[in-house]
């Protein structure tokens, strides 16, 4: 993970799981810690490999709270935005509303059924 801009904006790569995610929790707790404002993270070379992945964001998320700050994730991959999505969490995680994700959102199915007409 890189902080672009102190306390501002992060970099997360690499794959979020159980072996990374202490380094990435910390790392996120500090910047949270060390700004003001929005902390946005780029999640763009970030793999959720598996729930801990999650559990760091959410984690993260209520530490930016917490601390009277909001967590915006930004260039959220397809396979993390539908993992967010099952697991409603795209309700509660702050979701830059880039391109890409709106890209994203248009590419799933719908899971509401359509209107005959």
């Amino acid at each position: 993970m890189v902080e672009a801009v102190p306390g501002q904006v992060v970099h997360v790569s690499g794959h979020l799981d159980v072996a990374s995610v202490p380094d990435v929790r910390v790392r996120l707790h500090a910047a949270l810690d060390a700004g003001t404002g929005d902390l946005l993270a780029h999640l763009d070379e970030a793999v959720v490999a598996d729930a801990t992945g999650l559990g760091v964001l959410v984690g993260a998320h209520r530490r930016a709270q917490r601390v009277g700050r909001r967590l915006v994730l930004a260039g959220v991959p397809l396979t993390t935005w539908r993992l967010l999505r099952v697991t409603k969490l795209h309700r509660v995680l702050v979701l830059a509303d880039d391109e890409r994700a709106a890209q994203n959102r248009r590419a799933l199915p719908s899971s509401m059924p359509r209107k005959a007409s």
